[in-house]
């Protein structure tokens, strides 16, 4: 494959099935849809990464990187004559259509709500969703804790099994932490630790959703904003010539008080 100006789709398929060829490179030759399932989801990750730094060329980058999986799983999938990329852009076009029957058919919508309305009406009908349990399970298992919780809280919510306020999904909060102390108060086993913990959680998501936040997006912003503290505690410990290691909880406790101050 000579160097271009500007590449193809079907330059991308070309160099993939190269790759895979007997005397290609022997870390793409071995690969399986198995093997490289998470370099997709890290792809995605780094993707909304560079995105969200505002730079445009690294996003740009690592678009490309999402891409590349895509066309890596549509050359595996030709291997195995499954499918090939043809296929997953016929898919991916008659999704679009089918579920946009309010540009493309007789539905109407006036806004975004009644937009998604539409294509949660669409999906509903393509995949068979008889009742509501199978569109609770039709939430990706793989999605991350957080976000499929807050997923399926959203679905069960759309056929009417929600909190009337936010004020009740708070006093329910409280009394899954009060179980969880008591749990702990009382040294059950950990398996029922581990239950009442999760309870906590999902109520902690729930809470977030009746207030129109994203929990993924706000523990994220809470963690990076636990390494600036972290960053500046360790900072000042080291103008005040202490060594974290040799500080006890309290004097910690006291560094990170006045970081907070700062």
């Amino acid at each position: 494959m000579i160097n271009k100006e500007q590449y193809t789709i079907e330059d991308l398929l070309s160099i993939i099935r190269r790759l895979r060829q007997p005397d290609g490179c022997p870390w793409d030759k071995v690969q399986t849809h198995q093997s490289i399932k998470k370099d997709m989801i890290e792809e995605c990750y780094e993707a909304i990464d560079a995105l969200d730094n505002g730079d445009d060329k690294a996003f740009s980058n690592e678009l490309g990187d999402v891409l590349l999986q895509v066309a890596f799983h549509s050359v595996l999938g030709e291997e195995r004559s499954a499918f090939g990329f043809d296929d997953v852009l016929n898919e991916v076009c008659n999704k679009l259509i089918s579920r946009h029957t309010h540009v493309f058919g007789e539905d109407k919508a006036g806004n975004a709500e009644e937009a998604l309305t539409n294509w949660e009406k669409n999906k509903k009908k393509e995949k068979g969703i008889n009742s509501n349990t199978q569109l609770l399970l039709d939430v990706p298992k793989y999605f991350p804790a957080l976000m499929r919780a807050q997923k399926v809280q959203k679905k069960a919510a759309g056929v009417g099994f929600d909190w009337d306020n936010k004020e009740d999904v708070f006093k329910k909060l409280l009394e899954e932490a009060d179980e969880l102390k008591e749990a702990m108060d009382e040294g059950d086993d950990d398996a029922h630790i581990k239950e009442e913990y999760g309870d906590l959680l999902f109520a902690v998501v729930n809470l977030g959703r009746h207030l129109g936040l994203n929990a993924e997006s706000e523990l994220l912003a809470a963690t990076e904003k636990f390494i600036k503290r972290f960053s500046k505690m360790e900072e000042l410990a080291e103008n005040k010539g202490i060594e974290m290691a040799d500080c006890d909880a309290c004097a910690l406790d006291e560094l990170w008080n006045e970081v907070k101050l700062l």
